[in-house]
């Protein structure tokens, strides 16, 4: 599980909104196209359950990614998330509309990436987080990085993590428990 220092789980108490960019995070970064141009990803089970239990205990989630994927929105309306920038090639402003929309400031987001294209919104936000195998030059930017993979579970390590440091993951886990 990501460290949870003292300055992570400070951070993560008032997070209200996880922004989760997709190729390398929820999915392993691998493009597949077949001949006639469909595009295929994979996406972890474990990620999709992490982000359903965030939204059932108040916490918003939401999709910035810069390429476009009509798989990506089957999929996250699959998991009820609304939330859905693609094609974003300036991220910042998807952010600031989901601020708006939200009535939620910087410091209440989080944010989950792997490379270049978050570093925008990492630096803004108030909890930065890589996956275990994000590129290296956007790390001394974050406050946590993931023991997973992206696309292998590493989104749900981020939503445990946020569970826990607000100290709802005990009652998360209670109706699992009386099955």
């Amino acid at each position: 599980m990501i460290e949870l220092t003292s300055d992570f789980i400070e951070r993560a108490r008032d997070i209200r909104l996880v922004i989760f960019d997709v190729d390398g995070v929820l999915s392993d970064g691998k493009l597949f196209f077949d001949l006639k141009g469909n595009e295929y990803k994979s996406f972890h089970a474990q990620d999709g359950q992490g982000m359903k239990l965030l939204q059932e205990n108040g916490i918003h989630v939401a999709i910035i990614s810069g390429r476009s994927s009509p798989i990506v929105d089957r999929r996250m309306k699959n998991l009820g998330i609304s939330h859905v920038y693609q094609g974003q090639t300036n991220k910042i402003k998807a952010f600031e509309d989901l601020l708006k929309k939200l009535n939620l400031q910087s410091n209440q987001v989080a944010h989950v990436g792997d490379d270049l294209p978050d570093l925008a919104l990492m630096i803004r936000a108030r909890l930065a987080i890589a996956v275990h195998d994000a590129n290296s030059s956007i790390l001394p930017y974050c406050q946590g990085q993931t023991t997973r993979l992206g696309g292998q579970g590493a989104a749900r390590e981020v939503c445990d993590a946020l569970l826990l440091a607000q100290d709802k993951l005990a009652t998360v886990l209670l109706p699992f428990t009386e099955l």
